[in-house]
């Protein structure tokens, strides 16, 4: 290797080095590190990024959206001459500035209301340039009076089914209902795991005294037991670590830097019985990591897993980590206000779509 290779090249190895894969670190512009943090994550989830370069290659119009600005990021990672370098996304960094007002500004921003954000904020574009392109008199804003909508490829990777059924304690009627979700947000205990974490999130809850349940079968308020569970896995399930927590006492949001362990491999345990894929099995594919002791004050890594390599993107600069080294981002097993760096979205990928 020549003298110009740089020091994350050497690490690899030229033999073990992906033939086709670039690793570039994303300048900062500021505050920017909540979205860099986040595409990074998402350019590792291997679908989304196929489907974002294949939008790319399908769409040679001149209106600029965000998912043309994602588009062009993605690409200029993917065609880069060079192996690994940095890449400043500026395009990207001022449309989204345009798009929302919230991220227009230079303070610290929460990489979890980015990231619900960006998904929806795609699949709407990706919703109004279908209905336009079919001359639904230019009906803009992704919605048309014939019936639901076909899924797009962000439902088809992102969304999962969740069912809450409630059962009236009076006449044992059960009845459920459906939404769906892009991510699940759950919340942390001390000394847990992601699935503890997702077994108290499918916890049986009492709806009692002013709670009642309104029960259809008895035509009146009812106690009943209310629980959510998981009817549809997605292919890419992401889980937000509900790390902030308002406190009274300190009228602010507070840290909670609570260990939980997220595992290599996951399978969930809180699916319904009706459930189409219950036996799904994950592989922990990116990891966006908050550093710091407040949600307005700190910074955002995220590591990711590449043909079997681990790597720690930290805005502009890359580095391969050993796979012992995700222990580190678990949390603390003490204090609550402690500055630290822990696990705050979590993404994994479906064994069963092609890697």
């Amino acid at each position: 290797m020549g003298a110009n290779v740089s020091q994350l090249e050497r690490e690899i190895g030229s033999e073990l080095f992906p033939p086709n894969e670039r690793y570039f670190g994303l300048v900062n512009f500021g505050n920017t590190c909540y979205s860099n943090s986040v595409l990074q994550a998402l350019y590792f989830c291997k679908p989304f990024r196929e489907k974002v370069l294949e939008y790319k290659a399908k769409n040679k119009r001149s209106k600029e959206t965000l998912l043309s600005c994602l588009a062009d990021l993605f690409y200029n990672v993917a065609t880069q001459k060079k192996k690994v370098g940095s890449i400043a996304p500026k395009k990207f960094i001022a449309r989204l500035r345009k798009e929302k007002e919230e991220f227009d500004n230079y303070m610290q921003q929460d990489a979890h209301e980015f990231l619900n954000f960006l998904i929806n904020h795609i699949n709407e574009i990706i919703l109004a340039e279908r209905n336009t392109g079919k001359g639904k008199n230019g009906n803009n804003n992704g919605t048309t009076n014939e019936g639901p909508t076909e899924p797009t490829w962000v439902h088809e990777i992102f969304q999962g089914i969740l069912t809450s059924e409630t059962r009236c304690l009076n006449c044992e009627t059960v009845s459920s209902k459906d939404e769906n979700f892009f991510d699940l947000q759950v919340d942390v205990d001390q000394n847990t795991s992601i699935t503890h974490c997702l077994r108290c999130f499918s916890n049986t809850e009492t709806l009692c005294s002013d709670n009642k349940f309104k029960c259809d079968n008895c035509c009146s308020y009812q106690e009943a037991q209310k629980r959510m569970r998981v009817k549809k896995l997605p292919m890419i399930l992401a889980l937000h670590l509900k790390r902030f927590k308002y406190m009274e006492q300190f009228n602010r949001h507070i840290k909670v830097s609570h260990r939980v362990v997220f595992p290599l491999e996951l399978r969930l345990f809180n699916t319904s019985d009706d459930a189409v894929n219950p036996d799904r099995l994950y592989n922990l594919m990116a990891v966006v990591i908050h550093c710091g002791s407040g949600p307005n004050r700190g910074h955002y890594i995220s590591i990711v897993k590449s043909h079997g390599l681990w790597l720690l993107f930290d805005d502009d600069m890359v580095d391969k980590i050993e796979a012992s080294t995700i222990e580190d981002f678990y949390g603390l097993t003490s204090d609550i206000q402690k500055s630290s760096e822990t696990g705050y979205i979590l993404f994994y990928q479906s064994r069963d779509c092609a890697s």
